[in-house]
């Protein structure tokens, strides 16, 4: 099984809005399932399939799990910065879960007492923006700055309360999936296991198979393994020189 990343045919674009990361768009690819990765983030996801069209969030995701992919069915992503975050629930409720809207009248979904129109791929921000502006969706600057590194002039106690009023997760967890993420991405590029848990700062190579294992759902070797598959397979479609 692969990830989303190998399966999926993705059309992607960086988004302008201060509430969103990226929009993302895809059709059901012919596998039975995918990984679903471990992420901090959570997203809005309309998807199509027989006639009808859904609003899902989906929550952070604490571990990586095995996703069926329906069939014939299409996509569009809306991906939601961290420290962004929904003002009448709890962000934990989410946590590695889903939530799919009740439908409305024909293309559209009820959501806070009131019919909305579905977004798409071209006017996602703008239905973020509307979300905000009717207060359901409320941003933690606070949150961006630690995980940029910059210190907070709180205690603790109160930098942990807001990051999972935030988020969901605890800053810890966070950046336990954003380390696993590097190393994941390091052993695609090509490097070794032992400098990759040097890079990412694992204790040991054990600690670095346990963490993506959790995380990414493949371990070291398979991510090598993969690696040089694929390699091996590009280099077997070459033309011969002259």
């Amino acid at each position: 099984m692969q990830p989303a990343a190998k399966i999926f045919a993705m059309d992607e674009r960086p988004a302008d809005s201060p509430f969103v990361e990226r929009i993302w768009r895809t059709r059901s690819a012919p596998h039975a399932a995918f990984i679903s990765v471990a992420a901090s983030y959570w997203q809005i996801v309309v998807w199509r399939q027989a006639g009808q069209t859904h609003v899902t969030l989906r929550g952070p995701e604490t571990t990586a799990t095995a996703v069926p992919i329906p069939a014939e069915a299409e996509f569009i992503g809306i991906t939601i910065r961290l420290g962004a975050h929904l003002t009448g629930a709890a962000m934990e409720a989410l946590v590695d879960r889903d939530h799919t809207f009740p439908p409305g009248v024909a293309g559209s979904f009820r959501l806070d007492g009131s019919t909305w129109d579905f977004p798409d791929y071209d006017n996602a921000e703008v239905f973020v923006d509307r979300l905000a502006r009717r207060g359901l969706i409320a941003s933690d600057p606070l949150v961006t700055d630690l995980l940029q590194g910059q210190p907070a002039e709180l205690t603790r106690r109160s930098v942990e309360r807001r990051v999972r009023r935030a988020t969901g997760l605890t800053l810890g967890r966070i950046r336990q999936i954003e380390r696993a993420h590097d190393a994941a991405a390091l052993l695609e590029q090509g490097a070794t296991i032992l400098d990759t848990v040097a890079r990412t700062g694992y204790a040991d190579q054990p600690h670095l198979t346990r963490s993506l294992r959790r995380f990414v759902g493949r371990t070291p070797g398979q991510i090598v393994a993969q690696r040089r598959l694929a390699a091996a397979f590009v280099q077997d479609r070459r033309p011969p020189r002259d």
